[in-house]
């Protein structure tokens, strides 16, 4: 399938109530690599395999949860024809001039009907990583901690996801993955969206609280190496929500788990292809708890009420 829009997500800036305490965090036990800090104080981080500069930023404050999520498009040109396609959707967009991130060119912002914040961008500085462009070495995990091979996506709560998926699809063509209907068999509760052929770059569930994150996942290569992270957050005592484990949704394998301020974060791998002519799959009340945890097959409440 040829990407001509939205290509995948790019970056996600995330409040911690402790930047002294996150840096060595997200360094040594996530095993991010630092790409030094603004003069705002905001840190930067990418993974091992990103070529972009970054895709994580943290921003001291006095409260856990999600600044916005940006989302990388192919170019400029693209940048300006999806802006018209907001506007012409009704939302309102602000240019975010280039610099204000690091190392980042300008960017479209805008908010979702479900009062989170989106970016979109085309330019980051590509500052390669340890493999190269040409005649790369097969990667392999050396660095500290868990080591992702990239920032990968978010799942937003917030009232209005209706709003958010048609958004999504009609403005930004994005394809509807999955679902989960309400007991009454109409209602969406839960939904996975694409801008790729990957089995989710955006989720989305109902919440009565407008803005919230559930949580901010990256993507590890093997089962085994969820595994691998589970020790390491063991051994770091990370407080972990639940996993290792597989999902029925998307059939992903999966970690959840907190940084230092309370923001869940997933670690997973596996899901698989999805390409435009496929069907979006539906699953019904009375199996949900199969979808979200497949292997006990019930729902555990914390995790679906926990937010920041």
């Amino acid at each position: 399938m040829t990407m001509t829009g939205v290509l995948r997500p790019g970056h996600a800036q995330i409040r911690v109530l402790d930047i002294k305490e996150s840096i060595p965090w997200y360094t040594d036990v996530m095993g991010l690599v630092p790409m030094g800090q603004d003069r705002q104080g905001r840190a930067y981080f990418k993974t091992r395999q990103e070529h972009d500069h970054h895709s994580v930023i943290l921003r001291q404050a006095d409260r856990a949860g999600l600044d916005f999520f940006g989302f990388k498009v192919l170019d400029k040109a693209t940048l300006d024809d999806l802006e018209k396609n907001l506007r012409a959707h009704g939302v309102a967009t602000e240019r975010i001039p280039a610099g204000d991130l690091l190392e980042t060119g300008e960017r479209v912002r805008f908010t979702l009907p479900t009062g989170h914040v989106i970016e979109l961008y085309a330019e980051k500085k590509d500052v390669g990583n340890a493999m190269g462009y040409t005649n790369p070495e097969v990667d392999v995990i050396e660095g500290k901690g868990i080591c992702p091979v990239r920032m990968d996506h978010a799942l937003l709560y917030g009232p209005d996801i209706d709003g958010n998926r048609e958004l999504f699809q009609k403005a930004l063509g994005f394809s509807l993955v999955e679902r989960v209907k309400l007991e009454d068999g109409q209602t969406d509760l839960a939904l996975w969206l694409t801008c790729s052929a990957k089995a989710h770059d955006i989720a989305l569930v109902r919440h009565a609280e407008p803005g919230k994150l559930h949580h901010v996942a990256f993507l590890l290569s093997t089962w085994e190496q969820v595994l691998r992270a589970a020790d390491i957050m063991s051994k770091h005592r990370v407080s972990i929500d639940i996993g290792p484990t597989r999902h029925g949704i998307t059939q992903g394998t999966t970690i959840y788990f907190f940084d230092p301020s309370g923001n869940r974060l997933e670690t997973f791998c596996g899901g698989y292809d999805f390409y435009p002519d496929m069907h979006p799959v539906t699953w019904t009340w009375d199996e949900v708890g199969a979808g979200i945890f497949y292997h006990d097959r019930k729902l555990n409440d914390a995790f679906l009420t926990v937010v920041t």
